[in-house]
Formats: C-alpha cells, sequence, structure tokens
C-alpha cells in the first residue's frame, strides 16, 4: 500500500463520519420532532468547530508534524460518533457531536489534504504527476462524503436502531485506519518547523494575493454550497411531498450529489490544464443553474426534478473543489501549503450554513424565492471570477519560478 493510500482512507473515514448525518436530518426532524431550524443548527454548529480546526491545524502540523496532529484527530473521530449516537435521547449530544465531528473534519482537511500531497511527489512516489495530490484528496474525501450518506441513511431506513446504528458503523471502519496511519511516513521533519511561535503561523501571507482574492475567494462557498442546497435544503423545501419516505429521498439526493461530485473531478484536473480559470468558471456555472433548478423543484414541488438538480449541483461542487484546490497548491509555498489550504476550506465550508439561514428565512419568503436570491449570488461570483480570469493569468516563467519556490518543480 502506497504511503498516501493511508492517509486517503483517513480523508474517506473522517469525510464518512461528518457527512452521514445529512439524510438523517429528515429521520431526527419527523421521528425526534425537532424543527427545521433546530436541525439546521445541527448540520450548521459543525462549522463552528471547523473554522478553529482548519485555521490552527494547517500551522501545528507544519510545526510538530502531520501525524502527531492527524492521528488524535482520527481517534477523536470514534468517541465523536459514540456521541452522537446517543443523540437519539440529547439534543445537547447532537450539538455536542457535531461540533467534535467539525473540530476533526476541520484539522483532517488541512492536514490530511497536504500530506496526501506531498506523499504523491518523490521519493514517496516519484510516477506521480504534479496535480496528483489534489485530485486524490479531493476524490478520497468526496468519496466519503458520499458513501457514508449513502449508508447512514439505508441503516436508518431500514435497519435496526437507526438512531444508532450509523455511527457504531463509521466507529468500525475507523479503527483499522488507526493502526495503517501508525505506519505511514511522516513528511514534515524538526529541521524544517518554524522558528517562530504558532501564533505567529497562523498568519498566511498568500491569503492576500491577489488571485487568491479574485478566484478562490468568491468561488469558495460554492463548494460546498452546492451540495447543501441540494441535499439539506431541497428535503426540507419538499417536505410535505415525502412525508413517510423523507429519509431515502434524503438519503438518494445525497448518494446523487456526491457521485456526480466524484465522477467528474478527473474532467476538473483536463480543464484546469487548459486554462487555470476554466474549472471555476464551469463550477460556478453549474451551480448557478442547479441553485435555479432548485428554486424551479421547490416551485413546482417536483420529486422527479430533485434528482436531476441533485446531479447538476454535484457536478458543481466536484469541479469547483478541484478547482480551488489547484489554485491554492499552486500559489503557496512550501512552508504555508497547509496555511493557506486550511483557509481555503475554511472558505467553502461557509456554504454549510446555507441550509441555516434558508431555514431561518423561511418564515419570511419562500423557498423558491429564497433559491432564486441564492442563484442571483452565485452569478454575481461567476461574473467576478470570469472578470479575474480575463484579466490574464502569468506566464509560464513566473509559473515556473513559482514553482521552484514551492519545490513542486521535478526538474
Amino acid at each position: 500500500m502506497k504511503p498516501w493510500v493511508r492517509v486517503a482512507a483517513v480523508l474517506f473515514v473522517i469525510g464518512y463520519g461528518a457527512n452521514q448525518f445529512s439524510p438523517l436530518m429528515v429521520m431526527y426532524r419527523e421521528q425526534s420532532h425537532y424543527s427545521p431550524v433546530t436541525v439546521a443548527a445541527f448540520f450548521g454548529v459543525y462549522v463552528a468547530g471547523l473554522a478553529p480546526g482548519l485555521l490552527i491545524g494547517g500551522p501545528a502540523s507544519d510545526r510538530w508534524g502531520r501525524r502527531r496532529l492527524l492521528l488524535p484527530c482520527l481517534i477523536v473521530s470514534v468517541p465523536a460518533s459514540a456521541v452522537l449516537a446517543a443523540g437519539a435521547v440529547s439534543e445537547a449530544a447532537l450539538y455536542t457531536g457535531r461540533f467534535l465531528f467539525g473540530v476533526v473534519t476541520g484539522v483532517a482537511m488541512a492536514v490530511g489534504t497536504t500530506w496526501v500531497k506531498e506523499l504523491s511527489q518523490p521519493p514517496w512516489d516519484p510516477e506521480a504527476d504534479e496535480g496528483s495530490g489534489a485530485r486524490r484528496a479531493a476524490l478520497s474525501l468526496t468519496a466519503g462524503f458520499g458513501v457514508g450518506p449513502a449508508i447512514g441513511g439505508v441503516l436508518a431506513q431500514w435497519a435496526p436502531l437507526p438512531m444508532e446504528l450509523p455511527y457504531l458503523v463509521h466507529i468500525a471502519i475507523t479503527l483499522p485506519v488507526i493502526v495503517w496511519l501508525l505506519r505511514t511516513p511522516e513528511t514534515r521533519g524538526s529541521a524544517g518547523a518554524p522558528s517562530g511561535s504558532l501564533w505567529s503561523d497562523l498568519a498566511v501571507p498568500a491569503a492576500g494575493q491577489r488571485r487568491f482574492l479574485r478566484v478562490v475567494v468568491p468561488m469558495a462557498p460554492w463548494v460546498f454550497g452546492a451540495p447543501s442546497i441540494s441535499f439539506a435544503v431541497q428535503p426540507a423545501a419538499l417536505g410535505a411531498r415525502t412525508a413517510g419516505y423523507g429519509l431515502v429521498f434524503a438519503t438518494l439526493l445525497t448518494a446523487l450529489t456526491l457521485a456526480s461530485g466524484v465522477g467528474i473531478q478527473s474532467f476538473a484536473r483536463r480543464l484546469d490544464r487548459r486554462s487555470r480559470t476554466l474549472g471555476a468558471r464551469l463550477g460556478l456555472s453549474l451551480v448557478v443553474a442547479g441553485t435555479a433548478l432548485a428554486a424551479g423543484t421547490a416551485a413546482l414541488g417536483s420529486l422527479e426534478l430533485a434528482p436531476v438538480t441533485a446531479v447538476v449541483l454535484g457536478a458543481g461542487f466536484g469541479i469547483s473543489l478541484v478547482s480551488g484546490l489547484l489554485e491554492v497548491q499552486r500559489m503557496a509555498r512550501t512552508d504555508d501549503l497547509a496555511g493557506l489550504t486550511a483557509v481555503y476550506y475554511g472558505l467553502t465550508y461557509i456554504g454549510f450554513l446555507f441550509p441555516v439561514l434558508l431555514a431561518a428565512l423561511s418564515g419570511f419568503a419562500s423557498y423558491p424565492v429564497l433559491l432564486g436570491g441564492m442563484a442571483v449570488l452565485a452569478l454575481v461570483s461567476l461574473v467576478l471570477v470570469t472578470i479575474a480570469g480575463r484579466e490574464g493569468t502569468p506566464g509560464p516563467a513566473a509559473a515556473g519560478a513559482r514553482k521552484r519556490e514551492a519545490g513542486l518543480d521535478r526538474g
């Protein structure tokens, strides 16, 4: 087993555990009788844990090593799932478990993505191409995000102990991955550790680059905003039409969204070779189209249109995720790759607050109107990225200099 596969397995199981909650939101709403705003808050509190995990995890792993951060994070995901299993009888347990998973996922995404990238180059993988790290990390994470809710939703619908068994399955698949991670080579030695304080490491100067601000920032919230609209907002908007089988319907939408996101990611890499902003522009175009379709689905109450919407939004998610990672890995130096990756993921997870916002506003406007407004905001982001792309990108000489500075030039 190649070293990068072991870290990719960590991203998979943590993505699995974090996102299996998505279809279960319907179960908590229908069977535990939590309000739509409360259920959306369960979904959103995850982001409150994610932010510190992302922002601290990257710089801390630069200082103390990838394994020293990622291994404890992986171990903590086990009790986090156990706490969520207790959520059948405790609202506080659901908030606590979701917050813990936010922290765990934040650290895993910042550290794991960087570690996969480092292990996808010499001396650990001499045959890998320059974009392999971003592609492998994105595929692993997205696969976990897709498989977790698919299995969790099926177990919750038809298996015994519907509010506990999905989390117990996650614990079972995580334990062997902990053992694998113990044997994974460290890529961040003590010789390369920063000399200043950890507080000073939290500053990521690369995040102030013009291209980051004009291309990555407008696109990033829609990376996870697209799937959250698909499998969190659509079931809420169609709740009256899915009574009795809302959990299965939400599971279907989640599976379609993330399968579409996984399937299109290799295509996103080919787009990047043609033009650096082509992937971002196409990804956002699909998000605009998918969000407009979601507004139409809600207006018509169409159960048939919702799966089509899920596929479109999933494709937008997959292309945007990879395009953003490739942008980040191009512009980051070796010593701030983890930090800039963390900033990027922190921005992407703003999208998981969309269901909370829309649920809170649903008392003032209908879902079709709210989703139509979201489509307009996505269109504004697309225009901003398109304008930034037309201003030109650095020429080959500048790109080569940046590669050498980042240690990415394979000579």
